[in-house]
């Protein structure tokens, strides 16, 4: 049964719609079964299930029968989650008999749910004349069935290819990770690289006849080029490798490939995508052939589909008209992507891939624009001009949403604007509580735009400067004089305010174009601290650039990443010690910065004692402290709801590293999202941070809430606290006591707070 499996599951990839993959499902299963009958239930918008795909059964039952949720063995099998398998099916309780369909006639029953994120989307079901139980072989082979057929169901719905004509697309919601916060309205535009298959956005044809002039006219282009890349390996390549020139020229001269996307054409979509789904579609044949030598076949194929999409994509190439409030969609956003829209019509982000720490999130931060990273079930190439809302809180994405889901998030939006007008006030006023508790507010930077944010809103420093962002917007290391006249940007800004300085963190989920890191598991391999010490040439020459700017200014700290045991604190002062000594010999007037080492880590929560006797302060990087903890991936949107920064293992942790650093006389600071989440600082306040660094977008509502309270106050939600045991209870109980005294609503909108 595993061939057939493998089999069934390549034609149902390939399958061009929704229906054509419902019936290879319910025939190929009947066949690989021996069973008499196989279907599908599907459920609909009223959340009943109904037969839609059948191969043994009426097939004029298919659309007309439908059932409840635990209505019939099909609803039973909805409400238990679980498969039913029965060798008498019709003296079961819960039997109900449809005439339309025929099946009196068959005793044997097999029902597995269809699951996609919890929810149970349908029921694939086989049935036999004959009184049999289904042996575990077949009932495990049904389940790994219904587990591919979830995928392309959930495809299928958010896409709106089970909408029956004429009626409207039901709403999606899909997963994420928040890559900046807030929330936004708007019409998605999916933006794409040049000539990737795969990423082709769907776009309807407005001119049949001139798509299907441009596709004609793309294939002797390439006819052409590969002509002339035939020639010209002539005399470097032997006869058999020439041959695969003349195998390109042939699949174009194919007349039969060439009828496949003019027909698609004529179906109403561009000549790009038409061609795009062919390819993949021939590709897909290709690699589910037996023989290795065809299955090699398939990568030809698939470059020749590039080549000639390349030239699709730059002769169709029409300058595009956005739209007011564009959400930009697409599978991995670059900021050369941001570039192309008006600033003013750009109202947020959507990136199938990428993380919260990824470049064009930070961009988006820097920006204040809302953006949702890591969507990976988003089926974005079919939904360009569609309506979306992107809630950057919670890292959700709805497509087509109801009337009742967008007046909702546009009172969030509403209250945001509201929001920001009424902090605005603040900036100059001191960041003190009502009983006089001084709480320094810093921000956290890595592009120039930050800064202008960050002193507009009134930081009075920089907790955390993250020195790879100038690294990742290279093709190449930056110089020593490159980085000196970035750092000394920053430190100038802020003086005679403190700037910390990160040393490069690259690894993880950060990784520089010219320097790649490919590993099986990057946040537990070589990155931060690992790879500058590894790479003193690296190191040194950022130390002699971040010491250099300060000159005259004296507002630098330094600050080691991913610092797991004290010989990397001895490696990391000697290099800078060594840094310092040479630029004094060199005539330069610095001080020496002061170092710390950076708390994300819990070999490093459990050394901090050690450590606050070895370095100047300590600073709690929160994000991956509490992902190293938790062992949760925060980019990953599968476990994205097991990510718990109120979790007590994480408050406890970070009280224990307040306690070390105090005892040893050092301040301590903290630099990850939880500081910028206003219901957090008040906690973290009360536990003895130092000071909390933030983005500075955040930085308003932290300053309001905690001049609205008390230390006593903060103290108090403290000790109730860490006497919990659920990260949820936590979050509920600090927002309600903060509702109660009314700061509630500079938390987050009121509307945002209903959706939790």
């Amino acid at each position: 049964m595993l061939n057939s499996l493998r089999s069934i599951v390549q034609e149902v990839n390939s399958a061009r719609d929704m229906n054509s993959a419902l019936a290879i499902i319910v025939q190929r299963v009947k066949t690989a079964m021996q069973t008499h009958v196989c279907s599908v239930y599907l459920r609909d918008a009223n959340d009943d299930y109904v037969l839609m795909a059948t191969d043994g059964l009426n097939p004029a039952a298919v659309g007309s029968v439908r059932l409840a949720a635990g209505a019939g063995l099909v609803g039973r099998v909805v409400v238990r989650e679980e498969p039913i398998n029965l060798d008498q099916a019709e003296a079961h309780p819960s039997y109900q008999y449809f005439p339309e369909t025929g099946e009196e006639r068959y005793s044997a029953f097999l029902g597995v749910p269809i699951i996609h994120h919890r929810k149970v989307l349908g029921v694939l079901v086989v049935q036999q004349v004959e009184r049999r139980r289904f042996d575990e072989g077949e009932e495990a082979f049904l389940v790994t069935m219904s587990a591919q057929l979830a995928g392309v169901i959930a495809h299928a719905e958010a896409t709106g290819v089970v909408v029956p004509a004429g009626e409207k697309a039901v709403q999606a919601r899909f997963k994420g990770v928040s890559g900046s916060s807030g929330v936004a309205l708007g019409e998605i535009v999916v933006i794409s690289p040049k000539a990737d298959l795969r990423s082709v956005p769907k776009r309807a044809c407005k001119d049949v006849d001139k798509e299907i002039r441009l596709f004609s006219d793309a294939l002797p282009s390439v006819r052409q080029d590969m002509k002339t890349l035939g020639a010209g390996f002539k005399s470097r390549i032997n006869q058999q490798e020439q041959a695969l020139f003349d195998a390109y020229i042939a699949i174009l001269d194919d007349a039969s490939l060439g009828a496949e996307v003019t027909d698609k054409i004529r179906s109403g979509i561009d000549a790009a995508y038409a061609w795009s789904q062919v390819i993949l579609a021939h590709e897909s044949v290709f690699n589910s052939m037996p023989d290795a030598y065809l299955r090699e076949r398939a990568a030809d194929l698939r470059d020749l589909g590039c080549r000639v999409l390349a030239y699709l994509q730059n002769i169709n190439q029409e300058e595009r008209v956005y739209p007011d409030k564009t959400i930009l969609i697409g599978e991995e956003l670059t900021a050369s992507m941001l570039g192309e829209i008006p600033k003013e019509k750009l109202a947020g982000l959507v990136s199938v891939l990428g993380s919260s720490n990824s470049h064009v999130a930070i961009l988006a931060r820097a920006m204040d624009v809302p953006a949702v990273m890591g969507a990976v079930d988003l089926p974005y190439t079919q939904l360009d001009g569609r309506p979306v809302i992107v809630d950057g809180y919670r890292g959700a994405v709805f497509t087509d949403p109801n009337e009742q889901l967008r007046k909702h998030y546009e009172k969030i939006f509403l209250e945001e604007q509201e929001m920001v007008k009424g902090l605005e006030a603040l900036k100059d006023l001191p960041c003190i509580t009502r009983d006089n508790h001084r709480m320094p507010l810093f921000v956290n930077t890595g592009l120039m735009a930050d800064v202008l944010r960050s002193l507009e809103r009134g930081a009075e420093g920089v907790g955390l400067y993250r020195t790879e962002v100038p690294f990742l917007l290279r093709e190449r290391f930056p110089s020593e004089e490159e980085q000196r006249a970035i750092y000394r940007e920053q430190l100038e800004a802020f003086a005679p305010h403190t700037v910390t300085m990160r040393t490069l963190d690259i690894g993880g989920d950060k990784s520089l174009p010219y320097f790649p890191i490919s590993e099986a598991n990057p946040f537990l391999g070589w990155r931060g601290i690992r790879v500058t010490l590894d790479h003193p040439e690296i190191f040194l020459v950022q130390i002699r650039a971040m010491i250099k700017a300060s000159e005259g200014l004296d507002n630098l700290k330094i600050l080691l990443p991913m610092i797991t045991n004290i010989q990397e604190v001895d490696a990391s002062k000697g290099l800078i010690n060594r840094v310092y000594k040479e630029l004094l010999e060199e005539g330069h007037r610095v001080r020496m910065p002061q170092i710390g080492v950076m708390v994300e880590v819990p070999a490093a929560v459990y050394l901090a004692s050690e450590l606050a006797r070895k370095v100047s302060f300590l600073s709690v990087g929160s994000n991956d402290l509490t992902q190293y903890l938790l062992a949760v991936d925060r980019n990953n949107a599968q476990v994205a709801d097991l990510y718990q920064a109120f979790h007590p293992a994480v408050l406890r942790a970070l009280q224990s590293v307040v306690f070390a650093a105090h005892d040893a006389g050092i301040s301590v600071s903290i630099c990850g999202e939880l500081a910028g989440d206003p219901a957090a600082a008040v906690l973290l306040m009360a536990m003895g941070f130092d000071i909390l660094s933030m983005s500075a977008t955040n930085l308003p509502k932290v300053k309001s809430v905690i001049r609205s309270v008390t230390m006593v106050q903060a103290k108090y939600l403290l000790t109730e606290a860490m006497r919990m045991s659920n990260g949820d209870s936590i979050h509920r109980y600090v927002n309600q006591y903060l509702r109660e005294a009314g700061v509630m609503r500079l938390l987050v909108p009121s509307g945002a707070e209903e959706m939790n």
